[in-house]
């Protein structure tokens, strides 16, 4: 298909009227032209009919360093890594910023890499790259697996694996899945970098141990190996809404039927997502069938759950048991268990 190469008339004309909506229409006609020549841009608008969010600066950054620089000079600035749970809120002014740092251009963010026992996804790597990557499907299953889950094929086009572990939402899918592989985010500031655990990464409801001048650069996920079963089970009202709760479970299971290593996540149920570790050690080092799997899922009933108006937390607990269950049996059907 021909690209479309508008004048920068008209760019400008779409950035005013649209960028603070975000109609993606601004970027995708010519993206490289946009970033060259509106790097900076006020989004403010002349009447309330113009724009949903209140006024801010957007500031579209090429270079790492030059995103640091701006998230650590700029007062009360958000990143926008894809924007499909931040914009909703800039719309309805649930978040005011003063300042928008799009991170869509800066390529040292993109990537996939192997090695050192480890698989490197860049923060900026949308969801639907992932879920089509040979990389992600050959090493981390149960990546690819729970994005399946997430939101709807629009969704995936422009949300980002660094966007959905910064906003940690109890109920999504992919910081669940960091949990379950004990993943490690790097994250990026004028000072450098640093590697923070995920189980140190996520410290409450919608709160994580990024800094106001942070940005996470990437997520390591350390490879299982091959052949290790996984799981994934949710339950929502409707396929793409978020999940009352879910799980996410992995199993090596080696001779004679004996798990070697295993990993259980549930999410939806608590603040953020919850390892049990009861049920891992249960499994861990014993012959698995039908019956040991049932018992370790039931770990799920000693989280301390979320009440709102979608769901209770006793119905939330039974839910966890009853998804783990599923998800470690699917695991260990993968793991070449005939349960």
């Amino acid at each position: 298909m021909r690209e479309i190469t508008p004048p920068l008339s008209v760019i400008a004309f779409l950035a005013k009227l649209k960028l603070a909506c975000f109609d993606a229409a601004v970027h995708r006609l010519n993206r490289g032209c946009f970033h060259r020549n509106f790097d900076t841009l006020r989004c403010c608008g002349q009447s309330r009919d113009i724009m949903k969010p209140a006024p801010f600066d957007y500031h579209a950054p090429r270079q790492l360093k030059e995103a640091a620089e701006l998230l650590a000079s700029l007062p009360n600035a958000k990143i926008l890594a894809g924007g499909q749970s931040l914009v909703p809120m800039l719309n309805f002014r649930y978040v005011i910023v003063d300042h928008l740092v799009d991170l869509g251009g800066v390529d040292d963010l993109r990537g996939i890499a192997v090695g050192d026992g480890r698989l490197r996804i860049g923060a900026m790597m949308r969801q639907r790259e992932l879920e089509t990557s040979s990389e992600v499907a050959r090493h981390c299953p149960l990546l690819r697996e729970a994005l399946r889950h997430v939101g709807h094929r629009q969704t995936r086009n422009r949300g980002t694996i660094g966007g959905s572990l910064a906003h940690a939402d109890p109920a999504a899918e992919l910081p669940a899945v960091c949990a379950a592989y004990d993943a490690v985010v790097h994250v990026a500031s004028v000072r450098g970098l640093r590697a923070v655990p995920f189980g140190e990464f996520s410290t409450g409801y919608l709160t994580t141990a990024l800094l106001a001048d942070e940005m996470i650069a990437a997520i390591d996920v350390p490879v299982w190996r091959l052949g290790h079963g996984y799981g994934f089970h949710e339950f929502a009202r409707r396929q793409g809404d978020f999940a009352l709760a879910g799980a996410a479970a992995l199993l090596d299971v080696g001779a004679a039927h004996v798990v070697r290593r295993a990993a259980l996540a549930v999410f939806g149920v608590a603040e953020r997502p919850v390892r049990l570790a009861a049920a891992e050690a249960a499994l861990t080092g014993r012959a698995v069938d039908g019956a040991a799997l049932e018992a370790a899922a039931a770990a799920a009933w000693s989280i301390a759950p979320m009440s709102d108006s979608h769901a209770g937390g006793d119905y939330r607990r039974h839910l966890a048991q009853v998804l783990s269950a599923r998800a470690l049996a699917d695991a260990a059907r993968r793991a070449g268990l005939d349960l």
